[in-house]
């Protein structure tokens, strides 16, 4: 986490990914994100990369946007999620990763916000 005078900034980096989920293959060489927020919650923004993305061996082309979302057996994988709380924290995630029942994963998160901020390269919940 970085603190600047009127803005939290936090980033977070993983290397090498291969994440098995209900038999799903997530693999990635790199994700990485940055969360931003100014202080008195006025804005916020945000940013990701994730670079040779792929599921069960099937290549995935990441195309920038926000929030985009690829169907996995059972759920869903969400790449570059961004969202904005209703306090102005800012919460960037590479890549979620949900599948119903299972287990929810978050792969390079950052979360900026008045309150301050984290980061986590990987958070795996299971159910």
């Amino acid at each position: 986490m970085i603190g600047y005078k009127d803005e939290i900034v936090s980033e977070s980096y993983l290397s090498s990914l291969n994440l098995v989920i209900a038999g799903v293959t997530i693999k990635a060489d790199s994700a990485e994100v940055q969360a931003r927020a100014r202080l008195d919650g006025t804005s916020g923004s945000g940013t990701s990369y994730v670079s040779n993305l792929s599921i069960n061996g099937v290549v995935v082309t990441v195309d920038g946007t926000m929030n985009q979302t690829v169907f996995i057996p059972g759920g869903q994988l969400v790449i570059n999620e961004q969202r904005v709380l209703s306090d102005g924290t800012m919460v960037v995630n590479a890549l979620h990763a949900i599948v119903s029942g299972v287990a929810d994963a978050v792969v390079a998160s950052a979360k900026a916000g008045a309150g301050g901020g984290n980061a986590s390269a990987v958070r795996i919940t299971t159910f």
